[in-house]
Parts: structure tokens; C-alpha cells; sequence
């Protein structure tokens, strides 16, 4: 593993910094997304989702919980997890602070008047959570299976260390909060303490950046304790098994990721840090192939992991029934962290495929136009009317159906928006020889190499509907340094055009090395033009269907209002290539007669050429769906 040079400083804007890897990641005061796609959804994100997701957590209680002002200990309101909203609340307020929040004073207001709320409900010995260890409730820890009591406290240190680094540092009282909270852990939990873990891991996550934060040693070593821990089935039996908690097989033994999804995937991503900060490649080996396997048989187009309901797990390989598909909006954040991770140490860009088609067909998908409501799970086949839901009913059930303004389980919407508000970090990185463009969005970059040389870069980017990216140099020497490229698995046939002309690429990373002139431009052309995909034949939910993508971008057949065509009786032409349209992508398509209602099973259809006329059918990207009301959905289309 190459080397990169140390970077752990308490400012910066990263969400990861780890001290090795093949590429150094950028703060948010060294990349700022400025236009287009993501920008349009980072303002939302600032004006319309944090207020909605605070003024729902003081409505029903939750900040409350921190101070008594709305119940005593023994009637906490919300759910055992819900510190945790709080938290990644806290933690998406101070991301949008490190990204130039429009009003910052007020927003750093707010973030000190739920640190200080947090700071009087912590006790003398560290120990912090609402809902366990105050008078009435039960005692600390015992319920390890579901109490989320170490969850809850990743949580509150990842929410420090995104304040520390975004203009707090070392003496921000939120740290001093995280301090305690950490010293508390690893005294009830270290090598002297109690043997245990938590039901759901995330405490990993926390302790490992905090170690980075602050260079303390033992929170590190604490974080590699709890990952070595887990797999000896230590938590109680439990009718979901212990794969659901993470505890069924030691994660060096593992092949692929299993279980419940966000909590094998929280998992899988503290141990890439703990292999990377301890040298571990072994375990970064190791982790790496559970996730290329999970990706390769149990992932669905969309990127979306958790094909399971009952306990929101992964299923088997191959067993990705479209439309019993879970993919929580939380296990896409968890997927991109965890391919982030895998990225910086390895420098494979196959994880930037990973993250892409996850922002725009997982994240971009769960928030609504109005930024006041969500998805917690994305199907990929809505075979019923999506529902018109009450504004300001907090919904129950939270395993499907519409976006809702608040569900009882509201961890998707906090988790969304903490990437939102960071994301600007995952655009661009520092490698050996320069530059490496990742994802493309409209940004400004100003950062140094790794011989220190200030370097500058202005990126104008048309995605996902136009391919056009072009990047200028806006600051440089007169030495060469280099400007990596990525051009994605989906666009086949690129075109590079610099100074030198225009030329063909090939998919994967192209380096452009040399001396650059300020005003300099490059440009890349990706092809967008709209493909039939085929689903692995093992996928027996999908077998004798193709789904449509146009560049990035997944798209589906959506049916709107009370008299739209049944969608289970729809028939696509795939000899026919998809073309573009106004608004969307069209295919060749009919509707066959629905079969009698008495049987649904019969002999064979004999199978011969057909001849039935087909029309145009209209697809919208499956980002798009459920936002004109009630509307039934499905992304892969049988064919003729």
C-alpha cells in the first residue's frame, strides 16, 4: 500500500481521514460543489430536511429525552434508538456549516444548544443514553441485544468529530462530550471490562475517526477489540439468528456480507478502518471480498442492498425479488461509506462505480421534492397505488410504500443527510503524481499535491441527463503534475479532447500528465444514450426481463392516477433499442389481456414469433417515480 502523507489534523471538512492509503481525500475547504444536480439537492437538503427533521425530533420528543423537559427517564419518548437521530442530526448540521451553510451563525446556534442539552444529560463517568441507567429505566448495557446504546454513542462521536473538523477542533465542547463518552467505553469495554458488543455495530465506526481526531491510541485499539469480537455468537439467541447482529461468524472468516444490511455494512467499513490504521492487509483483503461478492450476487441494479423484509437483511445470492426489495436508503449511505473506505486504500476504481450508481439511484430517489419526506426502503416493483400520506402523521410501518413526511423508525432521513451535506468530500482526491476526479459535479478545487504545489481545478459537468464534463485549470506551476479521469463501465466509446485533439478512451481511469497552463480545459464526452440491461439468469425474479439505464441514471415504467394501464400485463419489445424522448426515455411496448382470475397456473405458453403491434411506451428515471401521486412502478419489464 502506498504510503500518502499523514493527514490528521482536526479541521479540514472530511468525513474519513485515515493516516494511509493510495489516495488522500479533500476537505470540504478543498472542493465545493457549486451548480447542477448535487447542488440543487444540498440546498434542499440545507433549507427544507434538517429544519424538517428538527422540528419532527422536537415534536415527538427525542431532544426533549436530553433535558426531562418533556417526560421524566421512566417516560422517555421514541423509540431506544432514537439519541441517535439526534446525533447524525447534529452531525449533518455541522457538515453543512463545513460547506458554507447560508446562514451558519444561526445553524452553529442550534448546534450548541443541543450540545449543551447532550452535555447535561452525559453522567460524571461518561456514560450517555436517554433511555437506559436513569431512575425508572433499565440499567446500562442490559440489553446489549437491542438497548443501541454503543450505536447511539458511535453516533454522538461521529457527530463530534464532523464539528471538530468543520471549525470546532480540539476545544469544541461537543468533542469534550465524545471524550468522555469514548473513555467510558473503552473503561466498561476494554481488554478489563465487560465482553461484549452491541447489537447493531456503528460504535466501531465512531471510535476509529475520533482516534484520528484526537491520536488517542486506546480508542483505536478499542475499535479493533469490538471488530475482533464480533462472530462468537457473546449476544443472546434471538429468532432473527445471530447473523442479523453481526455476531454469527468472525469477520476474518467471513466470504460475503450477510445479515442485517446497514449493521453488516457499518461493520465491514470499521474494519477497513481498523485494517488500515493498524496495517492490517489482511483484513482490508479480506473485507474487500465480502463486499466484491455481496456486489456480484446480491445487489440490486439500482445498487440497493437488502432483499428481505422480515428482518432487513441480505437474502441469498441471486435472491433479489424486485418487488420485495428492501434496499434501505440507510444501506446505501452504509455501501458508499464502506466503498469510500475501500477506494482511499486501494485506489480501485471500481468502487466509484459502486458510489455512483448508489447516489443517483438510491439517495437521490429517497428524498422528496419538497425535502419533507423520504423513503426508507426503495422498491423496484410497486404493484398497488402508492398512498397520499397526512403531512404531519408520523407513520408506523416503515418497510415500504410512499415517501412519508416522518416514520417511527426515521433513521434514513438524518443518515441521507449527513452524506448530502459531506458530499463534496467524495468528488476528488490527492494521489501520488496529482489529481483524481471521482465522481463529476459542478465544483471548485483548490488544494495542495503531495510535494506541496497549490493546484486549482473548475468542473463543469451535465450529469446524469448530458455527458459533457469539462475541467479547467485555474491554478498551477509551470511543472507537470497529473489530472486523473474516470469514464464509467456505461460509457463505452468516450471521447478525451485537450490541447492535443480529440481521441477515443476506454473505459476505466485515463491520466492526463503533464505541465498545464492556467485556463487550460479538458474535456470528456460519456455517452449517455439509453441501453437495455440483462439480469444475471440465476436472478430468478427477473428471468425474461430487461431493465433500461441511460448513462448513470436507472429508469423505469411508472403508471399515474386512478385510470393508468396495469403494469403487470406490460410487454417490451427488447429487439428494438430504447431511444431518448421529451422527459425521459421511450421503448417499444404493449399491454397484453389479463389471464381469467380463477387459476393463475396453466400449461406452457407455446412460444412463437410475434407479430402484435407494439407502441411507444414512455420511462422516467426510477429517481423520478412517486412524485406526481399515487402511482404503481416497475424497473425490470418482461419482454415480448
Amino acid at each position: 500500500m502506498t504510503v500518502t502523507s499523514p493527514d490528521t489534523t482536526a479541521v479540514g471538512g472530511r468525513p474519513v481521514v485515515p493516516s494511509r492509503g493510495k489516495l488522500r481525500p479533500l476537505g470540504q475547504d478543498e472542493v465545493r460543489i457549486t451548480g447542477g444536480f448535487w447542488r440543487t439537492r444540498q440546498d434542499l437538503n440545507a433549507t427544507a430536511s434538517l429544519p424538517h427533521a428538527r422540528s419532527w425530533m422536537d415534536k415527538l420528543g427525542w431532544t426533549g429525552n436530553f433535558t426531562g423537559s418533556d417526560a421524566t427517564p421512566a417516560h422517555r419518548r421514541g423509540r431506544e434508538f432514537t439519541d441517535s437521530e439526534v446525533y447524525k442530526l447534529l452531525e449533518a448540521m455541522s457538515w453543512e456549516v463545513g460547506r458554507g451553510a447560508a446562514a451558519p451563525d444561526a445553524l452553529r446556534a442550534q448546534i450548541a444548544e443541543l450540545t449543551s442539552a447532550i452535555a447535561a444529560a452525559q453522567a460524571p463517568d461518561g456514560y450517555l443514553h436517554t433511555a437506559f441507567g436513569r431512575p425508572g429505566q433499565p440499567d446500562r448495557y442490559s440489553d446489549l441485544l437491542w438497548g443501541h446504546e454503543l450505536y447511539c454513542t458511535g453516533h454522538l462521536l461521529q457527530a463530534a468529530v464532523a464539528r471538530a473538523r468543520t471549525g470546532g477542533g480540539d476545544a469544541d465542547p461537543l468533542l469534550a462530550v465524545a471524550r468522555r463518552a469514548a473513555d467510558h467505553v473503552c473503561e466498561a469495554f476494554g481488554p478489563d471490562g465487560t465482553p461484549a458488543v452491541c447489537g447493531h455495530p456503528e460504535i466501531e465506526l465512531g471510535l476509529v475517526e475520533l482516534a484520528r481526531v484526537t491520536g488517542e491510541q486506546r480508542y483505536l485499539d478499542q475499535a479493533a477489540l469490538f471488530v475482533e469480537r464480533r462472530g462468537h455468537r457473546t449476544l443472546p439467541r434471538h429468532h432473527f439468528g445471530w447473523s442479523y447482529f453481526s455476531d454469527d461468524e468472525p469477520v476474518r472468516e467471513s466470504t460475503v456480507l450477510h445479515g442485517h444490511a446497514v449493521r453488516a455494512l457499518y461493520l465491514a467499513a470499521a474494519a477497513v478502518d481498523v485494517a488500515v490504521e493498524t496495517g492490517d492487509d489482511e483484513l482490508l483483503r479480506t473485507v474487500a471480498a465480502q463486499f466484491d461478492r455481496a456486489l456480484a450476487r446480491r445487489t440490486y441494479l439500482t445498487g440497493g442492498m437488502g432483499s428481505r423484509h422480515t428482518d432487513e437483511s441480505f437474502g441469498d445470492d441471486f435472491a433479489l425479488p424486485a418487488d420485495r426489495a428492501y434496499s434501505e436508503t440507510c444501506a446505501g449511505v452504509a455501501a458508499i461509506m464502506l466503498a469510500w473506505r475501500l477506494l482511499l486504500a486501494t485506489g480501485d476504481g471500481r468502487y466509484d462505480e459502486v458510489i455512483e450508481r448508489i447516489l443517483y439511484n438510491v439517495v437521490a430517489t429517497a428524498i422528496g421534492d419538497d425535502g419533507r419526506s423520504f423513503f426508507y426502503a426503495h422498491t423496484l416493483h410497486q404493484r398497488t397505488p402508492t398512498a397520499a400520506l397526512s403531512e404531519d402523521e408520523e407513520q408506523l410501518g416503515f418497510g415500504g410504500g410512499p415517501r412519508a413526511p416522518w416514520f417511527e423508525v426515521s433513521c434514513c432521513l438524518p443518515n441521507a443527510a449527513r452524506l448530502l451535506a459531506g458530499l463534496s468530500c467524495y468528488l476528488v482526491t490527492v494521489e501520488d503524481t496529482g489529481l483524481r476526479l471521482h465522481q463529476y459535479a459542478d465544483s471548485e478545487v483548490s488544494t495542495r499535491l503531495v510535494d506541496g504545489r497549490e493546484v486549482g481545478l473548475r468542473v463543469r459537468s451535465g450529469l446524469p441527463e448530458d455527458g459533457t464534463v469539462t475541467v479547467r485549470v485555474t491554478k498551477t506551476d509551470d511543472q507537470p503534475w497529473s489530472i486523473t479521469l474516470r469514464v464509467p463501465q456505461w460509457a463505452v466509446g468516450a471521447q478525451l479532447v485537450t490541447t492535443h485533439g480529440r481521441r477515443q478512451v476506454p473505459v476505466g481511469d485515463i491520466v492526463v500528465y503533464r505541465a498545464f497552463a492556467v485556463d487550460e480545459e479538458i474535456r470528456l464526452e460519456l455517452p449517455t444514450r439509453p441501453r437495455f440491461t440483462a439480469p444475471d439468469p440465476r436472478i430468478d425474479a427477473t428471468r425474461g426481463c430487461v431493465a433500461v439505464e441511460r448513462g448513470p441514471l436507472v429508469y423505469c415504467a411508472e403508471a399515474v392516477g386512478e385510470d393508468a394501464v396495469d403494469l403487470d400485463t406490460l410487454r417490451v419489445d427488447d429487439t428494438v433499442p430504447p431511444v431518448d424522448a421529451a422527459d425521459g426515455v421511450e421503448v417499444r411496448a404493449r399491454f397484453d389481456a389479463p389471464g381469467p382470475d380463477s387459476w393463475p397456473y396453466g400449461p406452457p405458453e407455446r412460444r412463437t414469433p410475434n407479430s402484435r403491434a407494439t407502441t411507444a411506451l414512455r420511462l422516467v428515471p426510477y429517481h423520478r417515480w412517486a412524485r406526481g401521486g399515487p402511482s404503481t412502478m416497475r424497473v425490470w419489464l418482461p419482454t415480448t
